[in-house]
């Protein structure tokens, strides 16, 4: 039954990737997909190679695009498995842990779709693996695996640094502590993560630390005090894991690290505190800061691991019989609940002719680029235009998508995503007019106004998904003015901050 489950989700999530069109972070990271970097602005550079193994398979297609997160699920899911046998010796664990993803929203469903966090999750999962082989067989060697995968998991995504406490524990709190700080092969497995991640490296070195300094200025930024943005917070990691697996994930956690701790059990210690760190590290920064909804997402998969783990615990532990049952009969209500409204949310994706969320609903808030690409491609023709010109970076990802090419599409502003892209085609756009696509209300008067351009109104097109409006566009043609593709770093055509302090002023849903 767990196996035709696995094959059935697989499958859903293997249609939905083809049959939805990309969102607009999706079709940014196919862009640079297509540069040969070391490292972007925005994030390190495997989900871009992701996007590159699949595109190269099935071509610049929705499922190329997404194919590389549905094999990270395979393989997130039998590193689970691989996890818990080693640790319980007990096949309904393994179970249970394979399942548990197929239960939450974001993996049983949304792994299909491209973020950093696709490429972060499996070589995550993979770095807790190498360490629970190290425990299963005493060979130091594993330290240097563990470095590896560590190294490649923040190849993924900065936020991984934040399993580093889990490892320094595991290191640390158990009476092994002083035969491994003695031996060569952790420090080795670090030296080995510091050289994975040298590209990051390197290419920021070049750049004056640009990605490093962008990840700080969104952290560091100071907000208000919101109760809001704690909400959000909350309500996204009930939305994401599951209304019942969220908290049953969150007191298995607690049960685990009570257990690790106290006896100085070093999985247990380092599940427990790979989850629960970041976990309140996200809820003290909600406190002011809004929290993006994939940020948490490359820890819950090692807290499903302590949930088949604790269960399994709990009856060596010799804990009290309701207990038991009470912990098993939850684990299955998350499953059967959480697979069920995975499959309900993918029909109402896929089949259903609907809009119940309005403009808040998170696909179609990103839907309908193909409406503005065509009165786009029609605009071109009847203006004599010869490239497109747009003011942020998800109308630019969506006009690269749709024209794939055929004709040289520029965002104007925050030059600091595009260091050390290639040349989009200059000869097509210096000294031709261009179409300028800007999203509604347009902030970027004052901005080109200073350049010079001249702007010709054209009309505007409006992008709606089942029904309702979702943004409306205003189309200019733009003369007059040849854009600068790397404008001095004190330029506000290359400042990133600029977009979101000047001109993006909308909320977006």
């Amino acid at each position: 039954m767990a196996v035709a489950i696995i094959a059935g989700m697989t499958i859903m999530r293997i249609v939905y990737a083809g049959a939805l069109d990309l969102r607009t972070d999706e079709a940014y990271y196919w862009t640079w997909s297509k540069e040969l970097q070391l490292c972007f602005l925005d994030h390190p550079p495997m989900i871009a190679w992701f996007v590159r193994l699949g595109t190269a398979l099935f071509g610049d297609t929705n499922l190329g695009v997404r194919f590389a997160g549905i094999l990270a699920m395979a393989a997130s899911q039998l590193l689970l498995a691989d996890i818990v046998r080693r640790v319980t010796h007990d096949a309904r664990a393994v179970i249970l842990a394979v399942l548990l993803p197929e239960a939450a929203l974001y993996y049983g469903l949304l792994m299909a779709k491209v973020a950093p966090d696709v490429a972060a999750i499996p070589f995550a999962l993979a770095m807790v693996w190498a360490l629970v082989r190290l425990v299963d067989s005493d060979d130091g060697r594993w330290w240097l695996a563990a470095g590896l995968f560590g190294g490649l998991a923040l190849l993924s995504k900065f936020t991984v640094v934040m399993l580093l406490p889990a490892v320094a524990a595991f290191l640390l709190v158990p009476g092994w502590r002083g035969r491994w700080l003695a031996r060569p092969y952790p420090w080795c497995g670090a030296l080995i993560a510091l050289i994975v991640f040298s590209p990051v490296l390197i290419w920021n070195a070049q750049h004056d630390w640009a990605s490093f300094r962008f990840q700080f200025v969104r952290a560091a930024a100071p907000h208000d005090f919101s109760w809001r943005t704690l909400g959000d917070y909350i309500g996204l990691q009930f939305g994401q894991v599951g209304f019942v697996l969220f908290p049953v994930t969150l007191t298995a956690l607690t049960l685990t690290a009570w257990r690790g701790y106290r006896a100085r059990e070093p999985v247990a210690i380092l599940l427990s505190t790979a989850v629960l760190v970041p976990f309140l590290y996200f809820l003290w920064k909600s406190l002011t800061l809004r929290i993006g909804d994939t940020w948490p997402m490359f820890m819950w998969p090692i807290g499903f691991a302590a949930v088949a783990i604790n269960i399994v615990k709990l009856q060596q532990d010799g804990a009290p019989a309701w207990f038991i049952r009470s912990t098993l009969r939850w684990a299955r209500i998350a499953v059967s609940t959480g697979i069920a409204m995975v499959v309900l949310i993918f029909l109402y994706y896929v089949a259903a002719p609907w809009n119940f969320l309005g403009r808040t609903d998170p696909i179609g808030a990103e839907a309908g680029y193909q409406q503005v690409a065509a009165r786009v491609e029609q605009e071109l023709h009847n203006a004599g235009a010869s490239w497109i010109a747009t003011s942020d970076y998800r109308t630019y990802a969506m006009m690269r998508w749709f024209f794939r090419g055929r004709v040289p599409v520029i965002q104007i502003n925050e030059r600091a995503r595009f260091m050390g892209f290639r040349d989009p085609g200059m000869a097509l756009i210096a000294d031709h007019p261009g179409l300028y696509v800007v999203r509604e209300p347009d902030g970027t008067g004052r901005l080109l106004a200073e350049t010079g351009a001249r702007r010709e109104p054209l009309g505007r097109v409006e992008r709606s998904w089942r029904g309702v409006v979702m943004d409306s566009y205003a189309l200019d043609k733009l003369t007059g003015w040849t854009p600068e593709l790397s404008p001095h770093p004190d330029s506000p055509f290359y400042q990133w901050r600029w977009l979101a302090g000047e001109l993006d002023t909308t909320p977006r849903a």
